[in-house]
């Protein structure tokens, strides 16, 4: 049985361990409030410019752009977006194992993996699946120009034929407490998952619709990848203040109950203590 010693110390213990999970989820909040921010801001104009290549994509009927060539499926790039640390609950093993779903599904391919965040890079390469580039310690100052790297890479492995298929996988940002993850195709950007309301409107397009499609599509993908290290980004601080908040009722309702066992040992103590005074004075009436 642990002596009262131990079972204050263990009390203080806890309760610089809820101090600390208390201010990460403060510190994650603040870091989610600017990361709805972002994100609602890039997401209009990202769907409403991909809605426009796709548009455009649907209308000609030959495009000579080595971004949209369809090749046979023979090698794959799959690039994970996980967070760079921890404490974030399932965020990350989610993805891991969405990832692992989607190389399954891809095992008669040459499959290769980009690593956006540590997490995922130290999973796949301690357990040697090939990573090929990885991406890690951008959160802490994400900017545009990462998502403009990022998309060059990607970009001229395709171009090259060095992969015939770019597929995604991120947390996809839908409130604090929810995340959904998406596998999305990144290229070759087709029309068939255009479903837009104007799919046969007759557009007036200057220039020529092949010279815009041309200018349009490297921007397109940038802005796609920007927004999606912004949904994981949000994803990460929602999940992140969610995991705090838990810990930290966890460890209130652990305090309480080492507490309430704190003063039941208490008590035992001091009733042995006076039962054993009483004891010795009954003994002295005898002598």
């Amino acid at each position: 049985m642990a002596t009262l010693r131990e079972i204050r110390r263990r009390i203080n213990s806890i309760k610089s361990t809820q101090q600390i999970t208390r201010a990460m989820k403060m510190v994650a909040a603040a870091k989610l409030r600017k990361a709805q921010d972002q994100i609602f801001a890039a997401r209009p104009y990202a769907y409403k410019i991909d809605e426009m290549i796709r548009h455009l994509i649907f209308q000609l009927e030959f495009v000579e752009n080595p971004l949209l060539a369809i090749r046979p499926t023979q090698r794959v790039t799959l690039v994970v977006v996980t967070a760079d640390r921890g404490l974030c609950g399932a965020f990350n093993s989610h993805i891991i194992k969405r990832t692992l779903r989607q190389i399954d599904e891809h095992r008669d391919k040459e499959v290769s993996l980009v690593c956006i965040g540590r997490k995922g890079y130290d999973f796949f390469r301690t357990r040697n699946y090939p990573v090929e580039h990885r991406y890690i310690n951008i959160y802490n100052q994400l900017e545009y120009p990462i998502a403009q790297e990022i998309t060059a890479y990607l970009l001229q492995k395709y171009a090259r034929e060095e992969t015939d298929m770019v597929e995604i996988v991120y947390n996809e940002f839908k409130n604090a407490i929810q995340q959904t993850i998406v596998v999305e195709k990144y290229l070759p950007l087709t029309a068939d998952e255009f479903s837009g309301e104007l799919k046969y409107v007759d557009y007036i397009f200057e220039p020529d619709k092949i010279t815009l499609l041309d200018s349009l599509l490297p921007k397109h993908l940038n802005l796609q990848t920007w927004r999606i290290l912004l949904e994981s980004n949000a994803a990460e601080q929602g999940a992140r203040m969610t995991a705090m908040e838990s810990a930290t009722d966890n460890a209130g309702e652990l305090i309480q109950d080492l507490t309430l066992h704190y003063n039941k040992a208490r008590q035992a103590a001091i009733t042995k203590e006076i039962s054993e005074i009483v004891g010795g004075a009954e003994a002295l009436k005898f002598e």
